[in-house]
């Protein structure tokens, strides 16, 4: 992966710098954040595609690189990858949902750096479960033997949600559903969602947040679907640092992130882009570790990692 650095040039003719001069120089940057050789190594969860996650956040990364002094390294990784990745230690920050954030944090001790907000709910979204208009089903307790689709797995109002609401109501999906399937490929989320309007399935994952922005892009119509249930308000994606990640430049970062306005822009690959715009996100804020305990209760109720009992 190439680094993303600063495009910045400096309109200044070079020095002539001796020996000594050097030397001191060289110790200097060594004891400076910016003089950091070694990239800042960050991990991206891939939203719908690789192509669409490099778009929206290669400007980010090259923003950061350029506010911290340092080259900044992204990697676009599946969200089925990150555990193996994280176990390695490939990264000193990543970029994930909130599940994955919560597994991480029990598991190897990562921090949580910011939140992401975006639409109503500013960073926090809910899963919902939703059936067809003219579906038959006024609850969950109906959708025993019945089709189900969820979003990818690992996805907090995609899967962990939906999975968790059905057991509160007494649907094992396991036992009860007729059967349950995810979808493949790119743009999961969307799927899921095609799949229980267009009468695929019976039922399926309805994340809030994308609902509300397939709607704004009229791919979807209030009234193509209802919601049978909807679980509570958890943080969306995240930023969040290694246990081996110096606070200083995890303060560095957190300060880089919230100060990012819409008016920021970074240059990627000579063209200079809006970073907010490009993200696709309306800024970074601060999160409370308490943010995530309603993660960690479905985590634990449907026996997922880093708590399933086997």
């Amino acid at each position: 992966m190439t680094p993303v650095t600063s495009s910045r040039k400096s309109s200044l003719a070079p020095a002539r710098l001796g020996p000594a001069l050097l030397a001191a120089l060289a110790l200097a940057l060594a004891g400076c954040g910016g003089g950091d050789a070694r990239p800042l190594r960050i991990g991206f969860m891939i939203c719908n595609s690789v192509a669409e996650t490099r778009a929206r956040f290669a400007p980010l990364a090259a923003h950061l690189a350029e506010q911290l002094g340092r080259r900044v390294e992204p990697v676009w990784l599946d969200t089925a990858d990150f555990d193996e990745a994280v176990r390695a230690g490939r990264f000193d920050l990543i970029h994930t949902n909130s599940y994955l954030y919560v597994w991480f944090r029990e598991a190897y001790g990562f921090r949580v750096v910011a939140g992401e907000t975006r639409g109503r709910d500013g960073a926090y979204s809910s899963g919902t479960i939703i059936v067809g208009r003219d579906s038959p089903a006024r609850t969950l307790a109906d959708l025993r033997g019945r089709r189900f689709i969820f979003g990818p797995p690992f996805a907090p109002t995609a899967y962990l949600t939906p999975y968790w609401l059905l057991l509160e109501a007494g649907v094992d999906p396991e036992k009860d559903l007729g059967y349950y399937a995810f979808p493949s490929g790119s743009f999961k989320h969307e799927k899921a969602i095609f799949a229980v309007v267009n009468g695929a399935f019976d039922a399926g994952a309805g994340p809030a947040l994308d609902l509300e922005v397939m709607e704004a892009e009229g791919k979807l119509l209030p009234d193509d679907y209802r919601v049978l249930a909807r679980g509570p308000l958890v943080p969306y994606c995240v930023f969040s640092a290694a246990p081996t990640l110096a606070e200083s430049t995890v303060a560095a970062v957190r300060k880089a992130l919230f100060a990012v306005s819409p008016e920021t822009v970074a240059a990627v690959d000579g063209e200079v882009l809006k970073v907010l715009r490009s993200a696709q996100v309306e800024g970074f804020v601060p999160l409370e570790e308490a943010a995530f305990e309603p993660v960690r209760a479905m985590a634990k109720r449907c026996n997922l990692p880093p708590y399933a009992a086997y």
